[in-house]
This record gives structure tokens, C-alpha cells and sequence, in this order.
């Protein structure tokens, strides 16, 4: 199996505000081989988002070079992104046409036309299991169709690599488990490559062939599933529900020096809603907050043998256990110990 992306020593420069440069990517590597789902991870600010634009295209890069099946971005860019298809996170559709008017206006944006352009646009209708639909009005759509034609869009000119950007998101499970599907379909009926992003941990261990770790703008791990599970050591996580007290950073400090086997000890609050209790939001940018939940994560050897001396700690430090729950080891596992943070971050 060969390379359709070939990634080396990529890296991105930027400036702040107060003039100082940093690396937002800072040398990386990466080959994504023909064929598979590859997804690629990593915390807000990791340098997950410039590595891609840079990829297709979007930034030139600092230093380094990236190719899509052999075509130089930057020498050669028509040639490359010929090769890419995009689904981007936000719909990208004109809701007053129909599915089949939104395929033909981006088929023609792709120099499709004529019986070729009906061909594509039939053929893809079939696949996104549309076809019965497609004389209908975007607008009359629910979430999960218009992702459907979103991921069509992508696939109108048969591109040799597609990217999927977050396609799962705000959608509800039916839906998201026909998106997934769709995905698996597009590896094992089209023999297309799929480079993928989520912030939905266990979708991605499902799909993936092969996962990227980013951290700090370089990669920090990468391959299947199962080896990154094996490259933690077969570490327990162990989720300490604690309502909405605060946690001092010297208790999880306790944990991680005084309990043998604890690898890291992070803290998070969950669901954070708005005053009228609408979807989650970022806590940064809202002023009047219901913070429904926190939790403790703590990556463990044994960690079933680790729970009593960490519950002792929290006695100690005053904190109020909830509730405990151990989980075998997965890829937020990995993720987590990886990084300290989660993917949400």
C-alpha cells in the first residue's frame, strides 16, 4: 500500500499580537496510505486545524513539504487539490434548491456538465441513498439529510482523498450511525481515503484504520487503534463524577505523587449550559452559567487497586465523591494520557 499524502518536516509560523513569532505546527511528519480511514486528533490550539489547511492548501507552510498523490501543494496545487475532496463542518448547501440542484450547481463548479454531470449526480444520489428525495427543497431537510448532501458534494468529482471534517456533528444517532456507515462504504466500495476529524472519541475508534495524535504542533502518536491502546500500557481510566466543587490543582498533584500506578489527574467541567438550558456552551464566552457537572479523570495501572487510596485523598482534600466509574482501556484513554487534556478542550 502506497502513500497518497506525504507529509515532511511541515511547519506553520505565525505572530501575536505583541510581535512574537511561534510555531503553530512545528515539523511534522506524516504519511496517509491509499485507501484507508485515517483520522487525525488533537486538543483546540494543538495544530490540528493549520496542518490540514496546509495540506489542502489553504496556508503555505513556514517550511517543509506536503503532496497529494504526488502533486506538491505548493508547486503544484490545481494538480493536488484535483485529488481532495472537502466536507466541511458547516453545511455548505443553498437551501432553497433541491438536493439535486445543490448537486448540479457544485458539479459544474467542478467543470462537470452534460450527460457526465447527470451520470455523477445520479450515481451519487444512489449512494447517499437520496434518490427518492432529491426533487425535494433542502430546506424541508432534517440535520442528518442535509449532511448527506453536504457529503455528496464532496464526491462529485470522484476524488482520490476526502476530507471530513466533524460530518457527524449536531445530528442525532440514526443519522450519525448512516454517516459513519457511509464512511466505511466510501473505503470499501470506492477504495477512497478519508481523512477524518471528531470530537466524538468512540466513533473514531470505530471507523479508523489508522489514528494521528497532535499535541503542540507536532505528532506525538500514531498508528491503530490497538497499538496506541498498547503503547499506554493497558492503563484504567477512572471518571470521579464531583458536581460543580472546585478541585485544586494540588489535589490532583496528590493523586498523580502519592498513588501508585496514576499517570496523569486532570479536571473538566461537563455540560455547561445557558440559562435557559439550551445545548452546551463555551464557558468562556457566556456570562450567566448552570455548570451541571465536573469530573476527575485519572489514568491508572490497576486501577480498580489505585480506587481506594485515591478515594482517601478526595476524603481528605474535603471533596465530594458522587459517584466512580472504571473504564477498560479505549482511545480517550490514549488520548488522555497523551495529551492531559481532553479532545473537547
Amino acid at each position: 500500500m502506497d502513500a497518497i499524502v506525504e507529509v515532511r518536516d511541515l511547519a506553520k509560523q505565525f505572530k501575536r499580537q505583541n510581535g512574537e513569532a511561534f510555531f503553530a505546527v512545528d515539523g511534522v511528519d506524516l504519511d496517509i496510505m491509499r485507501g484507508e480511514i485515517f483520522s487525525l486528533l488533537g486538543p483546540n490550539g494543538a495544530g490540528k486545524t493549520t496542518t490540514i489547511a496546509m495540506i489542502s492548501g489553504l496556508l503555505n507552510p513556514t517550511r517543509g513539504s506536503a503532496t497529494i498523490g504526488g502533486h506538491s501543494i505548493i508547486d503544484d496545487p490545481i494538480a493536488a487539490k484535483k485529488l481532495l475532496g472537502v466536507i466541511p463542518q458547516e453545511i455548505a448547501l443553498y437551501p432553497t434548491l433541491t438536493a439535486r440542484q445543490n448537486l448540479e450547481f457544485f458539479g459544474r463548479m467542478y467543470d462537470l456538465d452534460g450527460a457526465e454531470l447527470r451520470t455523477r449526480v445520479d450515481e451519487v444520489l444512489e449512494f447517499i441513498d437520496l434518490t427518492d428525495r432529491q426533487h425535494d427543497k433542502v430546506e424541508t431537510f432534517s440535520g442528518g439529510m442535509k449532511r448527506r448532501v453536504n457529503i455528496g458534494v464532496g464526491l462529485l468529482h470522484n476524488p482520490q482523498l476526502l476530507y471530513m471534517d466533524e460530518p457527524t456533528v449536531g445530528i442525532d444517532p440514526q443519522n450519525r450511525r448512516r454517516i459513519l456507515d457511509t464512511v466505511v462504504r466510501l473505503r470499501d466500495e470506492k477504495q477512497m481515503t478519508v481523512l477524518y476529524t471528531s470530537h466524538l472519541m468512540e466513533e473514531v475508534q470505530q471507523i479508523s484504520d489508522r489514528v494521528g495524535i497532535i499535541d503542540h504542533g507536532k505528532i506525538i502518536a500514531l498508528g491503530t487503534v490497538g497499538d496506541l491502546i498498547h503503547k499506554i500500557g493497558e492503563e484504567d481510566r477512572l471518571v470521579f463524577k464531583v458536581g460543580d466543587q472546585a478541585v485544586p490543582e494540588a489535589l490532583l498533584e496528590r493523586f498523580k505523587a502519592e498513588v501508585e500506578g496514576v499517570s496523569s489527574a486532570t479536571y473538566e467541567k461537563l455540560e455547561i449550559k445557558g440559562e435557559n438550558g439550551d445545548a452546551p456552551v463555551d464557558i468562556r464566552s457566556t456570562s450567566s452559567l448552570q455548570i451541571a457537572d465536573g469530573t476527575i479523570t485519572v489514568m491508572a495501572q490497576r486501577g480498580r487497586k489505585a480506587l481506594p487510596d485515591l478515594l482517601q485523598i478526595a476524603n481528605q482534600a474535603g471533596l465530594d465523591v458522587l459517584s466512580v466509574e472504571v473504564r477498560e482501556p479505549d482511545l480517550e484513554a490514549v488520548f488522555l494520557s497523551m495529551t492531559g487534556r481532553a479532545l473537547r478542550d
